[in-house]
């Protein structure tokens, strides 16, 4: 993975689930982290933060301070509010510049697809591709 230094948290959580040898394993931190993710506020559930292409709904916003993107998110699926943890918690505290610039070949390294249904494994790209989008979005303003 790309400049761990930038990525540490994205990079721990990708490792994590690279040493699950166990799929079962991997799912189960994937739920827990979806156990964890915070209640957002219910301002957030608005079309222009949903994500499209998931069979769940999934909402995802992210806020600007001091440079620095923070996100949160919501779904109704806990596989999927865990992959949305993940990204989250991933992703939280970067620049929109390094959210834009991720190479997504980390979703590949976590080792989830062969534990994930198709839909859901299009819907974490989807999940990483909303968040580069607001991403790019807070870069053009």
């Amino acid at each position: 993975m790309e400049k761990k230094e930038i990525y540490t948290e994205l990079h721990k959580l990708v490792e994590k689930l690279k040493n699950a040898e166990d799929p079962k394993r991997k799912y189960e931190f994937i739920l827990w982290l979806g156990k964890k993710l915070k209640v957002p506020n219910n301002s957030i559930l608005i079309p222009e933060n949903k994500v499209q292409g998931c069979v769940s709904e999934v909402f995802v916003k992210a806020s600007f301070q001091e440079g620095k993107l923070y996100w949160e998110g919501y779904s109704d699926a806990l596989i999927t509010k865990g992959l949305l943890a993940f990204l989250i918690n991933g992703l939280n505290e970067l620049t929109p510049k390094q959210v834009v610039n991720i190479n997504n070949k980390f979703i590949e390294d976590t080792g989830l697809k062969a534990s994930l249904t198709p839909s859901r494994s299009n819907g974490f790209l989807n999940i990483l591709l909303k968040m580069q989008s607001q991403a790019n979005d807070f870069l053009s303003k």
